[in-house]
C-alpha cells in the first residue's frame, strides 16, 4: 500500500546550516561504505511519525520513491525531499517538530560516522572507548545537561500494548510530570509515547516550560518505532547495544511498562549489568508497573527472571500494580538516592560513569542463524553472563520481527533456531508464547508470523 506524498525543500533551523563538501559527499554516497541509505531510512522514519507501521521493510515498501538529497548553497544547505509522507506537512509546510527531528537525524548520522571512523583505529574497541563514544554522541546532541539535577526517568515498554495499558502509562507520566521529572524513552508509540504525553500535562500544570522528552533510538529499529511527535530531543545511536548503554548512563530511574520481546531484551540487559559484582551496591531504582489487568504479565516476567537468573535478579526491582502516584513517588525517592550517592562519590549527575558495563553487553550482536544457534543459554555460568546471552536471544527475535535485515534473514533462511538448557528453553518458550497470545509482538490488527523456533 502506498500513501499520499509530497515534494519539498526544507531549511535547517539553528543547527547544521552548513556542511563540508566531504560530509555532503558521504550523505549522497549510495555505496556500502556511504551514508545515504541509513540517512534515507532514518529520515523516512521521522517523516512517518504517527504512522501505524511497525516494520522497517513495510515502511520502505510504502514509500518506494522517497528520496532525500542535499542542496549546497553559499548561505547554507537545504534538504530536497522527493515523495515524502504528506502527513508530515501542513498546508505544504513541514511540521516544526518533525523538521527538528529530521535535522537531528542529519546531525547524528554525520557525527556518529566520524566517531566510528576514529573507533575503527582499534582492532576491537575496549569498554572505555565504547562508553566514550556513547558519551560523545549524547553530548553532541545536547542530551547531557551539566547543571541538571538527577531527574531523568527512563520508561521502557512495548509499542504494541492495549489501550488500557497505554492510558495507564499516560497516568504514570502525568504523576512524574507533576513532580518535575523528565522522560526518556525509545521514542516510538505505545509505552514510549504514553509517559511523555502524560508528563506534558503534569509539566504544564506546574508551569514547567523546559520539560525534556528524550528519545533514544538506532537505525535498525527507528523505522519500526518512528519517533512520536512529543520527542523534543531525538538521539540516534549506531546500534542497539550503544542505545541501551545510553539509557543506563543518562537515566537515573527506570520504569518498565508491559511490552514484548524488545522490553524483555531491555530488562535482561539492565539486570545483567546490575548483577555484575562491581555494581552490587550501586543505587539504580527499577520499577515494573502496569494496570491491574497487567498483573499476570509481570508475574510471568518475574517467574522467568527467577527461573533463569535467580532471586538476586528479582531483588533489583520492585513491582507496583495500578498505582501511578505510588510509582512516581518511588521514582522521586529513587532519584534522591541517586543524587546523594553521586554527590558522596563525586560522580557526575548527567552521566553514570561509575556503573560497570561488561564487554559482553557492549559488543554489537548481529542475529544471523548461526549466531542465534550458538548462544550459550545454560546456567553453568555467572548470572550476569547468562543475562547477556538471553538478551541476545530476545534481540534476535526483535530483529526477525521488525528490522529490515532480520526480516530478510528469515525470508532467506527460514526461522531462527534457539538452542539451550531444557529448563531455560521451556521458560523462554512459555514467555514468548504468552507475548504472542497477548498480541505484544505486532501492532493491533496485524497477524504475527513467528520468526523463531525454540529447540528443547
Amino acid at each position: 500500500m502506498e500513501y499520499p506524498v509530497i515534494d519539498s525543500l526544507v531549511s535547517p533551523e539553528g543547527k547544521l546550516e552548513i556542511l563540508s563538501r566531504q560530509e555532503i559527499a558521504k550523505l549522497l554516497d549510495n555505496s556500502q561504505t556511504g551514508l545515504h541509505q541509513v540517512f534515507r531510512s532514518c529520515a523516512l522514519a521521522v517523516l512517518s511519525s504517527g504512522s501505524f507501521i511497525d516494520s522497517g521493510k513495510t515502511l520502505m515498501d510504502s514509500y518506494p520513491d522517497f528520496d532525500i538529497k542535499i542542496i549546497h548553497r553559499e548561505r547554507g544547505i537545504k534538504l530536497d525531499l522527493r515523495s515524502a509522507p504528506a502527513h508530515a506537512f501542513v498546508d505544504g509546510k513541514m511540521i516544526r517538530g518533525i523538521r527538528e527531528l529530521l535535522f537531528s537525524v542529519l546531525r547524528d548520522v554525520l557525527f556518529t560516522s566520524s566517531e566510528l571512523a576514529l573507533l575503527d583505529l582499534h582492532q576491537e574497541p575496549d569498554s572505555v572507548a565504547i562508553t566514550d563514544l556513547v558519551f560523545h554522541i549524547l553530548r553532541n546532541a545536547e542530551a547531557l545537561l551539566r547543571a541538571q539535577s538527577p531527574n531523568l526517568v527512563v520508561c521502557w515498554g512495548g509499542h504494541s500494548i492495549s489501550r488500557l495499558e497505554y492510558d495507564y502509562s499516560k497516568r504514570v507520566g502525568y504523576q512524574l510530570g507533576l513532580r518535575g521529572l523528565d522522560i526518556c524513552t525509545g521514542c516510538g508509540p505505545g509505552a514510549m509515547k504514553g509517559p511523555m504525553k502524560g508528563a506534558t500535562i503534569g509539566h504544564a500544570k506546574q508551569r514547567i516550560t523546559d520539560g525534556r522528552y528524550l528519545g533514544f533510538t538506532e537505525p535498525g529499529i527507528i523505522a519500526a518505532e518512528s519517533p512520536n511527535p512529543i520527542v523534543n530531543n531525538l538521539v540516534i545511536l549506531p546500534d542497539i547495544e550503544k542505545r541501551l548503554e545510553a539509557f543506563v548512563r543518562a537515566g537515573h530511574v527506570i520504569i518498565v511498562f508491559p511490552g514484548g520481546a524488545g522490553t524483555a531484551e531491555e530488562i535482561l540487559y539492565l539486570l545483567g549489568i546490575l548483577l555484575h559484582p562491581e555494581n552490587q551496591h550501586l543505587p539504580f531504582p527499577v520499577i515494573f508497573t502496569g494496570p491491574a489487568d497487567s498483573a499476570a504479565y509481570f508475574s510471568q516476567i518475574n517467574e522467568f527472571i527467577g527461573a533463569t537468573l535467580g532471586p538476586a535478579a528479582q531483588e533489583r526491582y520492585e513491582v507496583i500494580i495500578d498505582d501511578p502516584a505510588a510509582v512516581a513517588r518511588a521514582a522521586q525517592r529513587g532519584s534522591d538516592q541517586v543524587r546523594e550517592y553521586r554527590k558522596q562519590h563525586s560522580d557526575a549527575y548527567y552521566f553514570n560513569w561509575r556503573i560497570k558495563i561488561d564487554h559482553h553487553f557492549q559488543m554489537p550482536f548481529t542475529p544471523t542463524h548461526e549466531a542465534m544457534r550458538s548462544l550459550s543459554l545454560h546456567k553453568n555460568q555467572p548470572a550476569h553472563q547468562l543475562a547477556a546471552h538471553l538478551r541476545r536471544a530476545f534481540s534476535g527475535v526483535v530483529a526477525g520481527n521488525v528490522k529490515v535485515q532480520g526480516i530478510a534473514e528469515i525470508e532467506k533462511h527460514g526461522l531462527f533456531e534457539i538452542h539451550g538448557e531444557a529448563e531455560i528453553m521451556e521458560q523462554m518458550d512459555r514467555l514468548l508464547a504468552a507475548f504472542v497470545e497477548q498480541g505484544r509482538m505486532k501492532l493491533p490488527g496485524s497477524v504475527y508470523q513467528p520468526c523463531y523456533r525454540i529447540v528443547k
